[in-house]
């Protein structure tokens, strides 16, 4: 996979690859070239006293440097914007993906998982991009470079350079080997750590209420020595690598200083020769040296590109139809056709045989006990999911063959935790009509019961609203959410379980309000109070997922036992209080 991911991104930036290329082997070639002008230097001129030879090779070995240094940090820069950019498409591309899931794969993956993958590691392999352009052209030419020009320095010393190679990639490879299951542990144990800061940052009210603080912070320090333990032992194994390599090459400059002064002695070799070489083999294990650094890197980029490979190869489950219908007139009509709704890896399906039909300007409410399945069933008509059979259809077309855009344009969802973006009201409001006035931004408010509230903060619409809401109370931030699908205009409205943080005062005025303004309006609603849907056109009754009762509030309480176990139940607890 990490091999398919860089093929794919790095592919468009080939003049970018180029220039690294050329620029890191016109400094490699420079690198190569000075042990042999040091060379020369020392056997024809300070051995031979020739000073004006050691002024001109030397000069040459300066512009050469200066060569060398000039190449090297344009290399560097262009690997760096290859590496950014690179890094960029791929997270962009990342979050696209993720924005294009359903529910369903978002709870495949985990809001943590997803969050990581998108960060950390895009940025380990963004890493391996930018160590590469620094050093996987630069190592293989001074490995080989270097063979060949010690060779031609003294053919008679190679035998060290078969021994030190590969005792050097066998040390090597065994730790690297070791690496990789760590690498890949650490990547699930950071999922992790993520996980339990987000938990503990949105649920921090219930910490507290049930002063639960010690055992918080003794599950996220848990967490994080686990992250530590792994860390400490990939870090173990890398502090092992360089120690190893420093002893494999500074036992081989022993052997070449050891070995060649006996064909110094004899006069078979220069020094200066015997320099050059020992510059060779330095240069040699050099880069096997910044290859072993990019082997370290790459068993970590192989398992965080694994990961990023698993988001953009799963297929959204709920996607845009090839070929959208023609979309008929908006009416508001919506039809639930033998429906089924089963949740992946699921025994049982959570909704079973629903049939029944909204017809325009209505209001038909959905009632009954947790877990029979409302939230799933007013969650099919947006295509957050898709059904598992039967059809569900707005204005007569199958909402899985409607464009998505011109699905959502006919609906709109105010869903059971209101949730509201770190801004302001107005631009929490603009989430539904980019384009509202702040006239209809005032209107949406009054249906929603909320204008008052939002006048009486010290910059009306202009008030800042914390990420979430958390500056402001429930009812109110259901009210925002109610106001925020109000100014979208839609032919539909689903509001899931939207005034259960409402008194009861405020909402009976929220629905006379939506009887006076929206009368052609389609209206879809989850309740647990009876008193709310109880002037409802049709009430469906749900029981674990089945339809047992379908009317008007009067005809129910008469025919449908659970509905009336709802209603007395009800009852009961308003006159006990």
């Amino acid at each position: 996979m990490l091999g398919k991911l860089l093929g794919r991104y790095l592919r468009p930036a080939w003049p970018l690859i180029v220039a690294v290329v050329v620029f890191q082997l016109a400094q490699s070639i420079a690198s190569l070239w000075l042990p042999t002008l040091n060379a020369a230097i020392i056997d024809e001129g300070v051995v031979k006293g020739d000073i004006p030879y050691i002024w001109q090779t030397g000069g040459v070995m300066l512009l050469v440097s200066l060569a060398q240094v000039i190449c090297s940090i344009i290399a560097v820069y262009f690997g760096s914007r290859l590496a950014m950019g690179m890094g960029r498409d791929l997270r962009g591309d990342l979050f696209h993906r993720v924005v294009a899931f359903s529910q369903r794969e978002v709870g495949q993956f985990g809001a943590p998982s997803l969050i990581t993958r998108n960060t950390n590691d895009v940025q380990q392999v963004q890493m391996l991009v930018q160590v590469s352009a620094t050093l996987m052209v630069s190592a293989p030419i001074l490995a080989i470079g270097g063979v060949i020009m010690a060779i031609r320095q003294d053919a008679g010393l190679s035998w060290l350079m078969a021994v030190s190679i590969p005792v050097l990639l066998i040390i090597v490879g065994l730790i690297v080997v070791r690496m990789v299951p760590a690498f890949t542990q650490m990547q699930k144990r950071i999922d992790r750590v993520n996980q339990i800061m987000r938990e503990q940052l949105s649920g921090i009210r219930v910490v507290r209420a049930f002063v639960r603080e010690r055992e918080e912070r003794a599950r996220f320090a848990k967490a994080s020595d686990d992250v530590k333990d792994t860390a400490l032992r990939a870090g173990n194994l890398m502090a092992l690598m360089f120690p190893a390599v420093m002893l494999v090459m500074n036992l081989s400059s022993v052997a070449v200083i050891w070995f060649g002064a006996f064909q110094v002695q004899d006069n078979g070799v220069q020094i200066g020769t015997l320099f050059a070489f020992l510059n060779y083999l330095m240069q040699i294990l050099m880069g096997v040296m910044m290859a072993t650094f990019m082997f370290v890197m790459i068993p970590r980029a192989a398992v965080c590109a694994n990961r990023i490979g698993e988001v953009l190869e799963t297929a959204p489950s709920v996607s845009a139809p090839a070929v959208a219908a023609s979309a008929p007139a908006p009416a508001g009509r919506v039809e639930f056709d033998h429906v089924d709704f089963a949740y992946p890896g699921a025994e049982d399906a959570v909704l079973h045989d629903l049939t029944f039909t909204i017809e325009p300007g209505t209001t038909t409410a959905v009632i009954g006990s947790t877990g029979s399945g409302k939230t799933t069933l007013v969650s099919l008509v947006p295509r957050l999911f898709d059904v598992t059979a039967g059809v569900v259809r707005v204005d007569g077309v199958d909402v899985r063959d409607y464009d998505p855009d011109e699905l959502w344009t006919r609906v709109g969802l105010v869903p059971q935790r209101a949730f509201l973006f770190s801004g302001t009201v107005a631009s929490n409001l603009r989430y539904g009509d980019h384009d509202a006035t702040d006239e209809q931004l005032w209107e949406a408010l009054e249906l929603a019961q909320g204008a008052d509230f939002v006048r009486a903060m010290p910059d009306g619409l202009e008030s800042q609203i914390a990420q979430g809401g958390t500056n402001v109370s429930g009812g109110q931030r259901q009210r925002l959410a109610i106001a925020r699908a109000l100014v979208k205009r839609p032919e539909v409205y689903i509001f899931d379980d939207s005034f259960s943080a409402l008194d009861l005062r405020t909402d009976a005025a929220l629905r006379r309000a939506l009887d006076t303004h929206l009368p052609d309006a389609t209206r879809l609603v989850v309740a647990q109070r009876v008193s709310t849907i109880q002037h409802a056109d049709q009430i469906v009754v749900l029981d674990h997922g089945r339809i047992v009762g379908i009317g008007v509030h009067d005809d129910l309480v008469e025919t449908c036992e659970t509905y009336r176990e709802i209603v007395e139940s009800q009852l009961a607890a308003e006159a006990a209080a």
